[in-house]
């Protein structure tokens, strides 16, 4: 944390651009040089105070805007990042270490997104009730009014945005929070919105885990949603349990690819590289299948194919447009997931690729994608989510043992299953425990499904019409009729 400087962004706060209180910041650095490239404020409860007390202001009118005029806006908003593309994946790329494939790719998904919800601003409707000669009875949707929308650096503008549609379309306020590591493009969204949406509608507050947890903690604030790890989605349910908030988190995940024998290995290892994301996020992803298990039958020219195709990939410069990989976003999670690569070495993991900064790179937080193979169930590495670019496979002959090792973590987010069997793909599915399965797919899934996750993965639906609902409150209202 610093002092205000030169190259200070603001927050944009009831539509005006302010500095935090006290006058501190944080720094911007680039992961590709580790060199700073800006800063932005470091709110403190003043600051989400004056956040909190714009976005009450602001959301009576808001919910009163006729739907189909928030969906124009919201398309307005959509048009807008579209010409702006390229502008806003470069920044990702430099501030978040995104290779410029991905950043673009995460532009595109959230024009799709914005489209989205825009088109379903009409579901939020109630319905009527049976009812008795006397009695009629209906009910409504209303908006919560202001939520707190707190979203984590890996995918920072698709995040940003993306994740603030719903609400925004269910007629509430946002206050948006960052990730202090990557908030240039969350500030670069706040200008597009600057002269769209009215002054308080959305408001962008930058700063580290505090300020979001005063807006968690503000009892102004009545519907939280949270992307992010386990511990700290631990950490906003209690602090909500205080005030008996609504809040939806979507966590962390730890999700198995299920290889069986008869799938093509070279296939399978194909999609096991593009289903952790590394070209896209350097396997920084909740989504990411970091546990492989693999038939035995099949390991040998699994591990051969996959081993092959990383090794193959480019890790460089984000800004290039040969680079396959960035850098892991910054200092303190690249020093993480080392330590995570250390600690399956010397649990005696077999380290078949990777697992150290490429030799042609001498600045910046890279680390070459990295396989490990003959990994146990109690290692740390087949256990905790190491939110980079790590594998680890294992090998099974027993069905009712992989089922096991699948489902033996306390994540359920996603899972993958790789066979050629139609009834083995579908009772496999059935028994796993996790929120989204894909069979002999990569991870993708049609605009409009639920995502969301089991046990710790996470509490709540999101990119459906079930998050737009959830924004929302369902009110009874019961006519009676007299007779005169």
């Amino acid at each position: 944390m610093t002092t205000t400087t030169a190259t200070e962004r603001r927050m944009f706060i009831g539509g005006a651009w302010v500095g935090a209180n006290d006058g501190t910041t944080i720094e911007s650095i680039d992961p590709s040089t580790e060199e700073p490239i800006g800063a932005v404020p470091s709110a403190s409860e003043a600051d989400v105070d004056r956040a909190v007390a714009a976005a009450r202001e602001a959301a009576p009118a808001w919910a009163a805007t006729a739907w189909t005029e928030r969906a124009d806006l919201i398309r307005e908003l959509a048009r807008r990042i579209d010409d702006a593309a390229e502008e806003l994946a470069r920044l990702d790329s430099r501030d978040g270490g995104l290779p410029l494939a991905g950043s673009r790719g995460d532009v595109r998904g959230t024009v799709r997104e914005l489209e989205y919800f825009a088109g379903l601003g009409g579901e939020t409707k109630g319905d009527t009730l049976p009812g008795t000669p006397s009695q009629w009875a209906t009910t409504h949707r209303e908006p919560y009014g202001v939520v707190g929308r707190i979203v984590p650096f890996n995918h920072p503008f698709k995040f940003a945005t993306g994740k603030s549609a719903a609400p925004l379309m269910a007629g509430n306020t946002v206050i948006l929070k960052p990730a202090e590591h990557t908030s240039l493009s969350a500030l670069r969204l706040a200008e597009l919105v600057e002269n769209l949406l009215p002054p308080g509608v959305l408001n962008v507050v930058t700063g580290p885990a505090a300020t979001g947890a005063a807006i968690v903690g503000h009892p102004d604030v009545p519907r939280i949603a949270f992307t992010g790890s386990v511990p700290s989605g631990r950490a906003v349910l209690r602090t909500a349990a205080e005030h008996i908030k609504h809040v939806t988190l979507e966590l962390g995940g730890k999700n198995p690819m299920v290889v069986f024998d008869d799938a093509d290995p070279a296939r399978a290892a194909a999609a096991a590289v593009a289903g952790m994301n590394l070209r896209r996020s350097m396997g920084q992803s909740c989504q990411s299948n970091s546990r492989i298990l693999v038939h035995r039958s099949s390991k040998d020219a699994f591990l051969d194919a996959l081993t092959d195709i990383v090794e193959g990939l480019r890790v460089g410069d984000p800004l290039d447009e040969a680079t396959d990989l960035g850098p892991l976003a910054f200092e303190q999670h690249y020093e993480r997931v080392l330590g995570y690569v250390e600690a399956g070495r010397s649990e005696g993991a077999r380290l078949l690729t990777g697992g150290r900064r490429p030799d042609h790179l001498t600045r910046g937080y890279y680390l070459a994608p990295t396989v490990f193979a003959d990994v146990q169930p109690g290692m740390r590495i087949a256990r905790e989510e190491i939110f980079g670019p790590v594998m680890s496979v294992f090998d099974w002959d027993d069905e009712e043992d992989m089922i096991r090792l699948a489902n033996d973590v306390e994540y359920g987010l996603t899972a993958n299953i790789w066979t050629n069997d139609v009834h083995r793909a579908h009772r496999t599915a059935q028994r796993l425990q996790a929120g989204t399965v894909s069979i002999n797919g990569e991870g993708r899934k049609p605009i409009g499904t639920p995502f969301g996750g089991y046990k710790h993965s996470g509490i709540g639906l999101e990119g459906s019409l079930d998050e737009l609902l959830s924004y929302t409150r369902s009110k009874s209202v019961v006519v009676n009729l007299h007779d005169n």
